[in-house]
């Protein structure tokens, strides 16, 4: 069962919580019992080679790295 981290609004208090991911958006009450808590973006971890998001220099592929751009 995946779990979900969320942070109470009243408290400022991170917990996580095990359900279904049917139920991920469900209201979360926080361990000191306050109703009102966001479910928080959780980050994957990815192992291997770093990726380049810049798309910059020269190669094939990109907008102005495949020509499409005039240059």
């Amino acid at each position: 069962m995946p779990r979900y981290e969320y942070r109470c609004r009243t408290c400022a208090q991170t917990f996580e919580l095990s359900r279904p991911m049917a139920e991920s958006g469900d209201p979360a009450p926080c361990p000191s019992g306050h109703e009102d808590s966001v479910k928080l973006l959780s980050t994957v971890a990815l192992a291997g080679a770093p990726v380049s998001v810049s798309g910059g220099g020269e190669g094939g592929g990109g907008c102005c790295g495949g020509g499409c751009c005039g240059g």
